[in-house]
């Protein structure tokens, strides 16, 4: 199983933009050194809370910056954007870290985003599928595109001059185009099967109960299936809130009470999905009144935290319930402690990761004794 990272990012509002922003390119600096495979960076427009307006932009500051890492957006929200944009920003990107870009997409779950952006009435699952449509004919065609769409057009044919090459937008560094990927956010969700029918992977969001990651990979297989394909684990990505510490007491005063960086989230988080209407992403049970659904709860049931041997357990016994994955996503919190954040990134890849691959290699099994 591979380790990779994942980070909206949310901050506590109030905080100075400048250091979140160098915070945030610490920690994947930090998890290229480290040796984790990927870092998804995700981007909102109109949240005092989550600073990275332009994932693209947050991760062109990186390449020079890191030497093994995959980068990849997580993800750009396409019905905010033109599509001639994103298809020119994308193959730019592309380019500058010669194939080591990935690039993730989703209809955006910000509601102030698609309000600011004028799309809050309007279908953005339609949007999303035209504009990741149109973006993938401007790579395997040729000016003048000519792409007639209810959403967008996009066309050069009044004013290209293609003896300088004007009209002509860039295609990517990798043939086709890059790896896509997709947020699955829906319980037994229809996108990650239509995900799967084209080629693309999916990403099991960080805020799901492990019942509802677990609905993913059926759908995926679904969808893999209906091209005559074979799905591999390796091609499911699952992201997690996990927090390692060297004791107890530090893994669960940081890891899960009031007053941490999980915590924190979980409020921040919990309270933007019920009232988006999205509330059914924390309930096993639906009768459940979402009166019930505080940020302890949520913390208490989505956040592994502990020393090295528990976190092995608490995850291997997380993939014995959901099913094998290929690549677990860190998801990265604020840095309320530097210090213990950092050392949770690093027990993570040198000493938790090791022993869950070896525990797999054995039979996948949690058998970590206490230390």
């Amino acid at each position: 199983m591979k380790l990779s990272t994942f980070m909206m990012p949310i901050h506590p509002p109030g905080r100075n933009p400048t250091e979140t922003f160098k915070e945030d390119r610490e920690a994947v600096i930090l998890a290229d050194r480290l040796g984790y495979s990927e870092a998804f960076v995700g981007e909102h427009v109109t949240d005092a809370a989550e600073t990275v307006t332009n994932s693209m932009i947050f991760l062109a500051s990186l390449i020079h910056d890191t030497k093994q890492i995959k980068l990849g957006t997580g993800t750009v929200n396409l019905p905010c954007l033109h599509p001639a944009a994103v298809a020119a920003q994308v193959a730019m990107m592309d380019h500058l870290l010669e194939g080591r870009f990935i690039f993730g997409i989703s209809p955006g779950g910000l509601m102030s985003d698609a309000e600011v952006f004028g799309n809050l009435d309007k279908d953005r699952n339609a949007m999303f599928v035209e504009s990741i449509n149109m973006i993938l004919k401007i790579w395997e065609s040729e000016p003048p595109y000519n792409l007639k769409g209810e959403f967008w057009n996009v066309s050069v044919e009044r004013t290209m001059q293609p003896d300088i090459g004007q009209g002509f937008i860039m295609k990517p560094y990798q043939k086709p185009h890059p790896l896509i990927v997709g947020t699955a956010v829906a319980p037994f969700s229809k996108g990650v099967t239509e995900m799967a029918k084209r080629g693309w992977q999916p990403i099991s969001a960080n805020f799901l109960m492990p019942e509802w990651v677990k609905s993913h990979w059926p759908k995926y297989v679904e969808g893999r299936e209906a091209i005559g394909a074979v799905a591999h684990p390796d091609e499911w990505r699952v992201a997690k809130s996990i927090f390692v510490a060297d004791d107890d007491a530090t893994a669960q005063r940081y890891g899960k009470e009031p007053g941490g960086p999980y915590h924190f989230y979980f409020s921040q988080l919990s309270k933007k999905l019920v009232g988006g209407g999205r509330g059914n992403l924390f309930k096993v049970d639906q009768n459940m009144p979402d009166s019930e659904i505080t940020p302890k709860y949520v913390t208490d049931r989505l956040v592994i935290a502990g020393t090295v041997n528990s976190v092995v357990d608490q995850i291997l016994a997380f993939r014995e319930f959901i099913g094998d994955f290929g690549n677990l996503l860190y998801a990265c919190h604020d840095w309320m402690d530097p210090k213990l954040a950092k050392r949770s990134m690093e027990l993570m890849a040198t000493e938790v990761m090791p022993r869950v691959n070896a525990a797999i290699k054995n039979g996948g099994t949690a058998t970590s004794k206490a230390a």
